[in-house]
């Protein structure tokens, strides 16, 4: 089940900025998250002992390298290429493309809009990807995670912003399509449109509340509700 307001959220858009890590792939599918965080707070904890009581709670390896940094700028650094080494290594083992994200794509391109992906995960895991699946013709511009700035991730709108910059378009006339809370928040903080994709049931009622200008069960359905834009 879709939200009605799919199409009327695409309607207008000049780009489509595609969040990386669900609607594009499901990233640590081939080589769990669960295990690349806890490599990665092996690693800080041997340089900032410190920090074992915070890291051992969690199980996302963003989360790591947000406390690492934020206790340890120095040991941050060392844990961001860890963990960028880490995406590489994920996404040649992700498997497919999330399904109907590869016509959602081809449609928004066909349609006139510009495309950019931006994503809390590396820039070079985005590409890697990409060009394993023949997908980086359709993409324009990749911003990933600031260098050793993981306070820019998202929700911080920066990823957006820099995107919109590049592809020389006024960032409320763009669309994000993301996975997480943060997405619908960075995107909101900019004033574009975010559409939520509710790959997981309880995620339809959080973005719901967060205020998602539509929200999609399926990639597919991308698909259905773009609209050529009108020649000029």
């Amino acid at each position: 089940m879709d939200s009605d307001n799919l199409s009327s959220a695409l309607t207008g858009t000049a780009a489509v900025f595609f969040d990386f890590d669900g609607p594009l792939c499901d990233v640590f599918a081939g080589y769990p998250a669960v295990g690349v965080a806890r490599e990665l707070a092996q690693l800080a904890t041997q340089a900032e002992p410190s920090l074992n009581g915070k890291l051992s709670e969690t199980d996302d390896p963003l989360e790591v390298l947000r406390l690492t940094h934020d206790a340890n700028p120095e040991v941050g650094a060392e844990v961001e290429r860890a963990l960028t080494a880490a995406e590489v290594k994920a996404v040649a083992v992700a498997g497919e493309p999330t399904p109907g994200s590869i016509p959602s794509l081809e449609a928004v391109r066909a349609s006139g809009r510009k495309i950019a992906v931006v994503s809390n995960n590396s820039a070079e895991c985005v590409r890697t990807f990409l060009g394993q699946h023949g997908l980086t013709g359709h993409v324009l511009e990749v911003v990933g995670r600031p260098v050793n700035r993981p306070n820019l991730m998202k929700p911080n709108p920066h990823s957006l912003i820099a995107a919109a910059n590049a592809l020389e378009v006024d960032v409320t006339l763009c669309a994000l399509i993301g996975d997480s809370l943060t997405d619908i928040q960075a995107a909101h903080a900019v004033g574009c449109t975010a559409i939520g994709y509710a790959n997981k049931p309880r995620k339809r009622q959080a973005f719901a509340e967060a205020g998602a200008e539509a929200i999609t069960e399926s990639m597919q359905a991308i698909v259905e509700a773009i609209r050529p834009q009108p020649v000029s």
